[in-house]
């Protein structure tokens, strides 16, 4: 039995990560301070003796014992992101810097989600790791964008300078149940507007491309990292590399909901990037790891989760 910390475990991702850890037998530690995080993704926790939640802002120093660190903690969504934007930045950063100390004194290996953000407005489709990314340092996303950007930095110094054992994991576009009703992610609206039969909101044209994982795949591909080799630190791509436009998914939502909504168009936030599209060679390869799970079938499965609390 493994002593696992998830750092972020009261959100989307966290949440399921703490039932799959479980369901494979270790002893969990969820650290969330609430920000983003809620109760209701871990209540059915908290009853398990091999669960405990803790109430901790991740930027002050942590101490506690484990085994492994998964480190999740930043609020994920642009609405959410900049709120705040100085507190994300210091959530991403500060963030690195305990959650690796915590790491290099307890000897625990550690795994950081890092994000597609890296990359910014990319030039190249797809994206693959070795790619650097073009990413506006002045922007409104900066705050998410650059900070995972620094933490990818502080870990692989923390890996050469002090040998802490690392995987840093980029993670595309991701949605399923327990996302966030009011979170702003194109997934989530689309789901929740359809349900109410509000207009459907596309910001630009339409034709800009995302490419969406099931959760339950991101797990998957999370859980086969930390498992991999030592010395297969990534960055490595996890996300589905099954592209479609912003367009095509709202029409998509409409008629997996039979929803009567209609299709409005504003105008592109700054800085949003036109294509997202992982190249997961290296995923497939070091960790035998693609999605199994298409489109149509994990938007069912995320549509009947918001039928179940609107």
């Amino acid at each position: 039995m493994n002593r696992v910390l998830v750092a972020g475990g009261a959100g989307f991702l966290g949440s399921h990560l703490c039932d799959r850890l479980i369901r494979e037998g270790n002893d969990v530690i969820c650290l969330d301070n609430l920000f983003t995080g809620k109760k209701d993704n871990i209540r059915h926790l908290l009853d398990n003796p091999y669960f405990e939640f803790i109430r901790h802002d991740v930027t002050q120093s942590i101490f506690v014992e484990c085994d492994q660190i998964y480190n999740l903690a930043c609020p994920a969504s642009p609405l959410q992101y900049q709120r705040d934007p100085i507190y994300t930045t210091k959530t991403s950063i500060y963030g690195a810097f305990n959650t690796l100390g915590l790491a290099k004194r307890t000897g625990a290996r550690i795994l950081q989600s890092s994000t597609s953000e890296v990359y910014g407005d990319p030039e190249i489709s797809p994206q693959n790791e070795s790619y650097r990314g073009r990413v506006n340092t002045m922007g409104p996303r900066a705050c998410y964008d650059e900070g995972k950007r620094v933490a990818e930095t502080i870990f692989f110094d923390y890996h050469r300078k002090h040998g802490v054992e690392i995987k840093v994991m980029r993670i595309f576009n991701t949605y399923g149940p327990r996302m966030d009703i009011g979170d702003g992610r194109v997934v989530s609206n689309f789901i929740v507007q359809a349900l109410k039969g509000e207009d459907i909101t596309i910001y630009g044209d339409g034709s800009q491309t995302r490419s969406f994982c099931y959760v339950d795949d991101l797990i998957e591909g999370m859980i086969r990292f930390m498992k991999s080799d030592k010395d297969f630190t990534g960055p490595v791509n996890i996300g589905n590399p099954s592209e479609c436009t912003i367009k095509q998914l709202a029409e998509t939502v409409i008629k997996l909901t039979n929803s009567s909504s209609k299709l409005i168009y504003c105008d592109l936030p700054q800085d949003d990037p036109l294509q997202r599209k992982p190249d997961i060679t290296l995923a497939k390869s070091k960790l035998d790891w693609s999605p199994s799970v298409g489109l149509e079938e994990g938007l069912q499965k995320t549509i009947s989760y918001f039928e179940g609390i609107i």
